[in-house]
């Protein structure tokens, strides 16, 4: 059994909690980073360019307006004149949470062909380092790879390290929705692989699409692999604190405002993600129903009561994984609370066994991804508990037949 106090994961978080303090004290005693000015990222320019706009004679809707009033001013349009927005405006319109989901796919590939060019020209800039036009290389066949026929682009962000959501399945015709939150080192370029595919969030949400499928064939699913926040690069100062998942949490709860339709909502909330989960929860919507956590260093709350969500609130982790020995405790906002599959913070505990470890809980033929697909098409008396009593599906709605069929 591997000690507590001699791990090798202990004694990062240990060092990086460390840093942290006296990052804090720095902070606290007048020392500041110095940010260097940029120009506005391409989103901004064209968000700015939207606000400068019109259609008809008259000024276009504020694009951070409610979801409704954006709907209902798209839906006020011809096909053709929203395809026009879309083509001036492709980066404000392709993350404009209330415009038609079809119109935003349209408006990111035609960002992801604009993005890709760019970074063609600065692999052959010669005012860039080798590695520079290494990188730019890098980032054009990704762009590449999501301009291919048949993807779902939800929203897409060049800037910086890059951000990024898609779509696996008819969202607009969905019955259950189901949306990944990856954690950390996730961007647009660690947004999928070829090895250890199951490990990033469009192999994440690709296979639990398959499992679902299999799990009820006659449900109509969509799963959103959702990177569209800036998470921490690492296991970092950024990784022990709340500040990255305070920023994605209002980003989350901007896009669960703004799915169309009514279908139930499950969250599926993977490490460090799991902490942008716990301080979205309170502000989730209704529709969200279920909330599970895998590889969850903390929710940054004592308990699941304390999550303020009616939703159900699921927790996994394999024996393998490191992450147990993470500190499950928050001191000055360090850390993030709690371990989610502790018997006193009250969660449903599942199965996690032949999870692989903490990158694992989406491979294929494990227990931990058959209980994501049980929960995100509804069937809770499939789950299978971690425990040896069946506590996790205590007053739990059954699954009819019809359903499962």
């Amino acid at each position: 059994m591997t000690s507590f106090d001699t791990s090798p994961q202990f004694n990062v978080w240990r060092m990086l909690l460390a840093l942290a303090v006296v990052f804090v004290m720095l902070a606290t005693t007048g020392w500041t980073a110095l940010r260097s000015h940029r120009e506005a990222s391409a989103l901004q320019a064209s968000l700015a360019k939207w606000e400068h706009g019109s259609i008809h004679g008259l000024h276009l809707p504020d694009p951070k307006g409610s979801p409704a009033r954006l709907a209902h001013f798209f839906a006020s349009l011809t096909p053709h004149e929203q395809d026009r927005l879309a083509h001036r405006y492709p980066l404000a319109v392709g993350n404009m949470n209330g415009a038609p989901v079809s119109l935003r796919y349209r408006a990111n590939h035609v960002a992801l062909e604009q993005a890709r060019k760019v970074e063609k020209k600065r692999m052959h800039d010669s005012r860039l380092s080798a590695a520079g036009q290494q990188d730019a290389g890098r980032r054009m066949h990704r762009y590449e790879s999501l301009l291919n026929p048949g993807r779902q682009i939800l929203a897409f962000d060049p800037e910086g390290s890059g951000r990024i959501a898609e779509v696996v399945g008819n969202l607009t015709e969905a019955e259950r929705i189901s949306v990944v939150v990856p954690g950390v080192a996730t961007d647009l370029l660690t947004f999928q692989r070829t090895n250890r595919r199951y490990s990033a969030p469009v192999g994440m949400a690709k296979a639990l699409y398959a499992a679902e499928r299999e799990q009820s064939p006659t449900t109509r699913t969509a799963v959103i692999a959702w990177a569209d926040y800036t998470a921490p690069d690492g296991l970092g100062v950024d990784a022990a604190t709340g500040l990255r998942a305070a920023e994605g949490a209002l980003r989350l709860n901007a896009l669960l405002d703004a799915l169309p339709g009514k279908a139930p909502v499950s969250m599926f909330c993977h490490s460090y993600g799991s902490v942008v989960c716990g301080v979205a929860a309170h502000g989730m919507p209704r529709r969200v129903t279920d909330i599970a956590v895998a590889a969850s260093p903390g929710m940054r709350v004592g308990k699941a009561s304390g999550l303020g969500t009616s939703a159900r609130v699921w927790a996994m982790r394999d024996a393998t994984d490191w992450v147990q020995d993470v500190p499950y405790l928050e001191v000055g906002g360090l850390g993030h609370g709690a371990d989610p599959v502790s018997s006193a913070f009250g969660a449903r505990v599942l199965s996690a066994q032949d999870a692989q470890g903490h990158a694992g809980y989406f491979q294929p033929g494990t227990d931990s991804l058959r209980n994501l697909a049980d929960i995100g098409v509804g069937a809770y008396d499939a789950v299978t508990c971690a425990r040896e009593n069946d506590a996790c599906r205590a007053g739990l709605p059954r699954t009819s037949m019809a359903q499962r069929a």
